[in-house]
Parts: C-alpha cells; sequence; structure tokens
C-alpha cells in the first residue's frame, strides 16, 4: 500500500497561506502592509517549492518500496506453490524481476556476483542481496540527503522572517521626540508581525515535516526488510557444502584417483607381460632364422634380448610396488576419515553433556534464587512483626 503521509504536507500549507492571506485582509480587502503581505508570500512560495521537490522524491521511493513488496509476495506465493522449492534456479537468469531502474540495476548487480561465485551447482562464499538493495539505495531513491536537511531550511527561514520583520520595522520607525515616536509605532508593530507569523509557520512546518519524513522513511525500511526476509527464505542460492562435507570430498576424491591410477598401472603392468612374451618370441624366432640362414649362432644377441625382457619384468615388479603403495595411502585415508567421524560424534555427545549440565545448572540457580527470595521476605515479616511489637510496648 502506498504512504499517502506526505499529503498532510501539503493541506497543513493550504491552511497556513489561507490563515496568512486573512490575517493580512486579502479576503476582506483591507491590505494594512503590502510590504508584510509581499515578504510573507515570498515565504510561502519557497517553502511551497520545497515541499513539491519533497513530494516527488516521496512519490518515487513509494513506488520503490511497493514494488519491493509486491516482488516478495509474488515471491512467497511461487514459494508455496512450488512446494517450498528454492526459486533462485529460476531466477538466475529472469532480468525482469524488478521494473524500477534503480532495483533492475541493484539486481542486476548481484546477479552477476552470484555467477562469479559459482563451483558446479554451488556456490563458494555468496553475497547478500542486502549489500545491494539497502537502506542506503532507499535514501539515495528517497534523495535523504534533501529532504533530511528540509526540517532545518524551515526553522531557518522562520528566523530570516523574523530579522527580516524586525528590519522593516526598526528602519520605518523614526522621531526624536515623543509625538514623533508615537507616530512611527504603527510600522514598528507591523515589522514585528512579520517577524512573528514567519518564526509560527516556521516551526510548524519544521515540525510537520519532520515527524512525516521519518514516518515514510520507517515504512520504507520495514517493506525492505520485508522483502529481504522473502527472498533469503525462498530464492538463497545454494551454498557450498560445509568443512566437513568438504574433507569428506576430498577424500573421496583421493580415493577415486587412487582407483583410476590403479587401473592404469594394471593395464600398463598387462601391456609389460604381453611385451614380454612377444619379445622372447620374437628373440626366438630371429635367432632361428639367423642360424638357418647363415649358419651361426648368435647367443649373445639372445642374451641381451633376455635382458632386456627381465628389464621389462623389473618395471613390472616396480609398477605393481607403486600400487601397493596407493593402496596404503587409500587405506590411510579411509582410516582418517573414520577417525574424524569419530572425533565428530565425541563432540556432538560432549555438547549434548554441556546442553544437560547447563540446564541442570539454570534449574539449581532458579531453586537457589527461590529459595533465598522465601528466606528474605521471611525476614522481612519477622523484621516488620519485631518492630510492631516494639512499637506496641512503648
Amino acid at each position: 500500500m502506498k504512504n499517502k503521509l506526505f499529503y498532510v504536507l501539503f493541506v497543513v500549507y493550504v491552511v497556513m497561506v489561507a490563515f496568512i492571506l486573512y490575517i493580512n485582509g486579502v479576503f476582506t480587502g483591507e491590505v494594512a502592509s503590502l510590504s508584510n503581505l509581499i515578504v510573507n508570500g515570498v515565504f510561502l512560495l519557497i517553502i511551497g517549492i520545497l515541499f513539491l521537490i519533497s513530494a516527488v522524491s516521496f512519490l518515487r521511493l513509494n513506488r520503490v518500496t511497493d514494488e519491493l513488496e509486491d516482488v516478495a509476495e509474488e515471491l512467497l506465493k511461487e514459494y508455496k506453490e512450488g512446494g517450498g522449492k528454492n526459486l533462485w534456479p529460476a531466477l538466475q537468469e529472469r532480468k525482469g524481476l524488478f521494473e524500477d531502474r534503480s532495483l533492475r540495476e541493484a539486481y542486476g548487480r548481484y546477479r552477476a556476483q552470484i555467477r562469479s561465485r559459482r563451483r558446479g551447482r554451488a556456490y563458494v562464499n555468496t553475497c547478500d542481496i542486502g549489500d545491494y538493495i539497502s537502506e542506503e539505495l532507499l535514501e539515495r531513491v528517497g534523495c535523504s540527503f534533501y529532504n533530511s536537511g528540509i526540517s532545518g531550511a524551515m526553522t531557518g527561514l522562520g528566523i530570516l522572517g523574523t530579522f527580516i520583520g524586525l528590519s522593516l520595522g526598526l528602519g520605518s520607525f523614526k522621531g526624536d521626540d515623543i509625538y514623533t515616536i508615537s507616530d512611527n509605532v504603527g510600522p514598528l508593530l507591523s515589522g514585528m508581525k512579520v517577524a512573528f507569523h514567519t518564526s509560527v509557520y516556521g516551526i510548524i512546518f519544521s515540525l510537520i515535516f519532520n515527524i512525516v519524513y521519518r514516518s515514510i522513511m520507517a515504512d520504507a525500511y520495514e517493506k525492505l526488510d520485508y522483502f529481504l526476509n522473502v527472498f533469503r527464505q525462498c530464492a538463497l542460492p545454494p551454498q557450498a557444502e560445509s568443512g566437513e562435507e568438504n574433507l569428506t570430498a576430498m577424500l573421496v576424491y583421493q580415493a577415486n584417483m587412487a582407483n583410476y591410477m590403479k587401473q592404469l598401472l594394471e593395464i600398463s603392468r598387462g601391456e609389460a607381460s604381453v611385451q614380454t612374451e612377444a619379445m622372447e618370441r620374437l628373440a626366438g624366432a630371429f635367432l632361428e632364422q639367423l642360424q638357418s640362414v647363415m649358419g651361426t649362432g648368435f647367443k649373445g644377441l639372445d642374451g641381451a634380448l633376455k635382458s632386456a625382457a627381465q628389464t621389462q619384468t623389473v618395471n613390472s615388479e616396480s609398477s605393481r610396488r607403486l600400487i601397493d603403495a596407493v593402496n596404503a595411502l587409500v587405506e590411510s585415508n579411509r582410516q582418517m576419515q573414520e577417525t574424524m567421524s569419530y572425533m565428530m560424534e565425541r563432540q556432538e555427545r560432549m555438547a549434548g553433556e554441556l546442553d544437560t549440565q547447563r540446564q541442570t545448572l539454570e534449574r539449581t540457580c532458579e531453586e537457589i534464587s527461590r529459595d533465598v527470595s522465601n528466606q528474605l521476605y521471611t525476614f522481612g515479616q519477622m523484621t516488620n512483626l519485631y518492630e510492631d511489637k516494639s512499637q506496641t510496648k512503648e
């Protein structure tokens, strides 16, 4: 609902203008002092312009806060219809969430910041939408830098009118004896009338504007809080996992990497065995062919090839040992995870015991407090009884 409290300013302004015109004789056609009417008219015109500028800023603030309230209600409705499902996946690509330019720009900066912190399906160190759509934004839209000084400006105009009125009265006051002085009392009183009138409506406008302005800003802050609470409830981006879950994920990742390396090494070892057998068959076939063709034995070459085959076997053994080391690392990680889980369970049990002890201590303190109160009450009754007996004896 739009806050129309600032319309009170114009109602009071119209009433005050009518009152000033009436006491200056405009409605009756008996204008006593044209200078008084001009001074009051100029001051009221300045105040009217200031009020008009403030009204424009209040209308703009109302438009922004009403849109915040409407969007909050729309999000809450979608959240309930979706069975409590988080709305951020649908909102992160929705650019037309707001129609107002300032809200649209602030929401755009928030979306860009959130996208830069996305890690998979979750977000790391997400920022709050309250950092972008905040009280500072409302104060900028509502021109708080201007409206916060209007109240003091009204008071200042009243004081300025006082001095102007006194200056007009004293400027027309002339005379050296009692006869001439009495003739100039009228202009002096006329100037004092200006001083009095400007002071009165300056203070009245200052008080009323201060009340209206504070009420409008309080209503705007309330609507902002409502929107922020609804957005955090319905459309908060999913946070990254906690520290314990991150540690578990890291251990699972290490285990998966170890299994992957194990598979690679097994494949490598299998290929090494196949290569060794192939080399042995190749060496035998090669020597047989050479011996049949050239009639010469190449036992030395056969030994060299067998040595290469043995080296390949040693490499296979080294690969096996590496696999065993990786398995040991996986087992160590598993034991570490079990140890941490056990420690977390102990901490939870300890927290439960501490809570139970706290409740017991609170109950004990309450009982002691009641006992002390009863004893003090009994002591007070005995003291009163003793004093009554003493007075009776006297």
